[in-house]
């Protein structure tokens, strides 16, 4: 298995090593992963090249990194202002989307599955004040996926590159801004030495899913007891990430604020709704070119349509009032 994080790195790191581990312990050691972090083997940008030539098996990393071979794989990670991780994790499972997940990504001979989920994500470290949209434009700031997209409309310039690289670049001035998960994997890599102001929410990636990639011919030929493994391994790995990151961003955002003074901020009322009148914009007008993106599209729309309802008297209704 290749991935695109550092070796072991919390959660992300973790989650893939996890995964690997639940194989090899359901099998009973019949059928053995061997993990390689970013750059150990491939780059972690190749994972996916890798996986589909068969250099590795297997890969784990997010579904967005790929939009350049497959453009409706933006809308298998992080769509902005759109699902929670549960929300996610109900149309994967139980609302079409694992389907059309591996419809997408079948012409490359590559099966797909849910792997891990950040939950709701930060909105970046800035080294300057968000007051109002004017604030974006011009901006420098790693983000992939849609945010970047819509960062881009709005004047800024996304910029994609691993996660390793974050600190040295924020810090040298290469990027102005960046987005990386949430406090755990933040806090990891130290990103408060290089930046003042610590924004929320997570807009961009309100419930990210992380995958697993795997090489169609080398699952086709494994027993039926092994891929019924390794593919309840993926779901255990899914919620076995999501609990990791809600356990513990909680006390590394104290260890943030209390330790290292950080400046949290939330995105101005203004800000936000700028960014969600645009996001929509350029979610909808991806759709429009690809015929892959308009049915994931609209089967997201019409889950979230469905499950709305209920979170807002359920579990959205509860929180803002416990």
């Amino acid at each position: 298995m290749v991935t695109t994080w550092p070796r072991d790195f919390p959660g992300l790191g973790t989650g893939a090593s996890y995964l690997a581990r639940t194989i090899g312990e359901m099998s009973g050691g019949r059928l053995t992963v061997k993990v390689y972090g970013g750059n150990e083997l491939v780059p972690p940008f190749e994972v996916f090249d890798a996986v589909q030539r068969g250099t590795a098996e297997m890969g784990h990393g997010g579904a967005y990194y790929w939009k350049g071979k497959i453009p409706a794989s933006l809308y298998f990670s992080g769509v902005p202002f759109s699902m929670t991780a549960s929300e996610m994790m109900g149309w994967f499972y139980y609302g079409g989307g694992m389907e059309l997940y591996h419809e997408a990504y079948a012409p490359f001979g590559v099966i797909p599955y849910p792997a891990g989920s950040s939950g709701t994500q930060m909105g970046g470290w800035f080294n300057k004040e968000i007051n109002s949209v004017e604030d974006l434009k011009g901006l420098k700031m790693r983000i992939p996926g849609f945010g970047g997209e819509v960062l881009k409309q709005i004047g800024g310039t996304p910029v994609n590159i691993p996660g390793a690289e974050l600190f040295t670049a924020l810090q040298s001035g290469t990027i102005d801004a960046t987005e990386w998960v949430g406090p755990m994997n933040d806090l990891a890599f130290g990103l408060f030495r290089a930046a003042k102001y610590y924004y929320y929410p997570g807009w961009h990636e309100p419930g990210t899913s992380l995958e697993a990639t795997i090489n169609a011919e080398a699952f086709a030929a494994l027993p039926e007891d092994l891929q019924a493994i390794v593919v309840t391994a993926c779901k255990a790995a899914n919620l076995d990430m999501l609990a990791e990151c809600e356990a513990k961003n909680g006390q590394a955002l104290q260890s943030l604020l209390k330790e290292h003074q950080v400046e949290l901020r939330p995105f101005p009322d203004e800000v936000m709704a700028e960014l969600k009148r645009v996001s929509l914009e350029v979610i909808d007008r991806q759709a429009a070119k690809d015929e892959m993106s308009r049915r994931v599209w609209d089967s997201l729309q019409a889950y979230m349509e469905q499950v709305r309802p209920w979170t807002e008297i359920g579990s959205q209704y509860f929180v803002n009032r416990r």
